[in-house]
């Protein structure tokens, strides 16, 4: 009899992440994907500190900074000046080991997870579709339709939809996806181009009508353009000799913006125009069916955070499936995946509509603030620590917490159950996030832990992490000689300032029994010291 499996439809970087993890924890997967290779265009860019953190988990971060490149500013262009510029560098300094903003191309990123995946001994189905999704009861049947056009029916244990915006998966189980599209029509093209801004920062034109992103790229002049499709005064460029957006090319865009930034010398290598949506679907899951990533919420590209969003939902979900796979775990863990993730989603939604209103507005107040008051304000606000500090946690979901879920627990320090454990550097070589490459449930305590813990988390079969106490963990939020009991995927479930092991054995037996708490069957391979 074969194992129970996981069936993922959709070998984007979400689909991908939930494969790797759930295969590093022992869970038999399949894979599929009706496209014929991974994506070759770069479309999303930016990986956030805390996606570097997850997969520092995985022994995997490294790759990706290595390969990808380090943001020093962002620099914001009016009327073909240089109005201000916005220092990155080591933004995050004391709050993560990843303190910069990173670019690395989807394209680049979709092949090392394959490469990852190919070497744990789990390959992509390519040209394989997800034609059908039944459920009977508690049970879940899925049909695909395989390369030479015949079909298979199969019954995974759990079905995960991470087959993007238009999904399958969603629409097969009547899942509405409320929201809207933004007016206007935008493009984004990969080229080679030279001028003062290729030159590894992040450059933003705000004009009066125009608006245009320029990324840099590996290699040399490599840039990506973000901006909007214009016409000329007086005509409508969707018109032009009556072509569908999809039909568009790059000298169909105005060029106002371009000249306003001094792009010379442009080779296009790939050009598309999209537009863009804000949806939150109204459920994530339905059984033994989940939805993931674009599946379940898109929105604006405001601060890069779609792509990590995914690979967010990925990693929670993974644990939990894993857990229930081994029969270490009721079902209802299950049930904290919805609320914790659809809470999140909702807010980014809101956040990123908010500022891409500003970004994209007409008229005369709207050009104001992207003309005059963003350029003055920002900078200022750059300046100071704790906006630089807020801002840092912010865009790169350091801040994202499951304070409200089932799974979370009382308050140590300024640290609450379900908030992301403090980053805390022990010395030059090693940190606090060095034991979470066991991916599994744990204990740490900052300080002398107490004899009656190590005991309490013996008789659980939980690692206890005790680190000696330090000012460092102070300026972090912990408190010294509490109890912070953490989940695989890095949040704090139970914190405990009395450090009481008859607290921590109730938390454990109102949450499924010990069997739950004792990790994966098969360990992953050590994420090593700082990258």
């Amino acid at each position: 009899m074969q194992k129970p499996f996981v069936l993922i439809a959709g070998a984007g970087p979400t689909g991908l992440a939930l494969a790797l993890w759930l295969t590093r924890l022992g869970a038999r997967v399949r894979i599929v994907d009706k496209t014929a290779e991974p994506g070759t265009t770069s479309r999303a860019l930016a990986v956030q500190a805390r996606t570097l953190e997850l997969y520092r988990q995985l022994g995997i971060a490294g790759g990706l900074v290595g390969g990808g490149i380090r943001i020093a500013g962002v620099n914001l262009w009016v009327k073909g000046k240089q109005a201000a510029r916005l220092p990155l560098g080591r933004i995050g300094e004391g709050m993560s080991p990843y303190p910069f903003a990173l670019v690395f191309p989807q394209d680049a990123h979709e092949r090392l997870l394959v490469e990852c995946l190919e070497a744990a001994g789990l390959a992509v189905e390519r040209r394989t579709e997800l034609v059908r999704v039944e459920r009977s009861g508690h049970e879940v049947s899925a049909t695909l339709r395989r390369p030479d056009g015949s079909e298979e029916t199969c019954e995974p244990a759990y079905l995960a939809g991470c087959d993007g915006a238009a999904s399958f998966v969603r629409e097969a189980l009547g899942i509405g996806f409320p929201g809207g599209t933004y007016e206007g029509l935008f493009y984004v093209a990969d080229v080679e181009a030279s001028g003062p801004v290729a030159d590894d920062e992040l450059h933003v034109d705000f004009d009066d009508a125009d608006f245009l992103l320029v990324f840099p790229l590996r290699g040399q002049r490599r840039l990506r353009l973000v901006g909007f499709v214009r016409a000329a005064p007086g005509r409508n460029v969707l018109d032009k000799a009556g072509r569908e957006p999809d039909e568009l090319t790059f000298a169909d865009v105005s060029d106002r913006a371009i000249r306003h930034l001094q792009l010379e010398d442009i080779e296009v290598h790939w050009f598309s125009t999209y537009h863009v949506h804000h949806r939150v679907a109204h459920r994530f899951r339905d059984g033994r069916v989940f939805l993931l990533g674009d599946a379940a919420h898109i929105h604006s590209p405001v601060g890069g955070q779609g792509m990590n969003t995914g690979i967010g939902d990925a990693v929670n979900l993974a644990w939990k499936l894993a857990a229930a796979l081994q029969d270490r775990a009721a079902e209802r863990l299950l049930d904290s995946y919805e609320p914790e993730r659809i809470a999140f989603a909702e807010r980014l939604v809101a956040t990123t509509d908010r500022a891409f209103t500003v970004v994209t507005r007409q008229g005369w107040l709207a050009r104001l603030v992207r003309t005059r008051v963003v350029p003055a304000v920002l900078p200022v606000l750059f300046r100071l620590p704790a906006a630089r500090k807020f801002i840092f946690r912010t865009v790169s979901q350091l801040g994202v917490n499951y304070r409200d879920s089932m799974l979370s627990v009382g308050a140590a320090g300024r640290v609450r159950g379900g908030d992301r454990l403090p980053w805390v550097r022990i010395d030059p070589a090693t940190d606090n996030f060095a034991p979470l490459a066991a991916i599994a449930w744990q204990v740490h305590v900052y300080g002398e832990a107490q004899g009656r813990v190590a005991d309490a988390c013996r008789a659980l079969g939980l690692p206890l992490r005790q680190f000696s106490w330090g000012t460092e963990m102070q300026r972090a939020g912990l408190r010294r000689g509490a109890l912070y009991l953490v989940r695989p995927d890095g949040y704090v479930a139970l914190a405990d300032p009395e450090a009481d092991p008859l607290r921590l054995r109730r938390y454990v037996e109102e949450r499924g029994g010990a069997a739950v708490l004792r990790g994966a069957r098969r360990r992953p391979e050590p994420a090593g010291q700082l990258e």
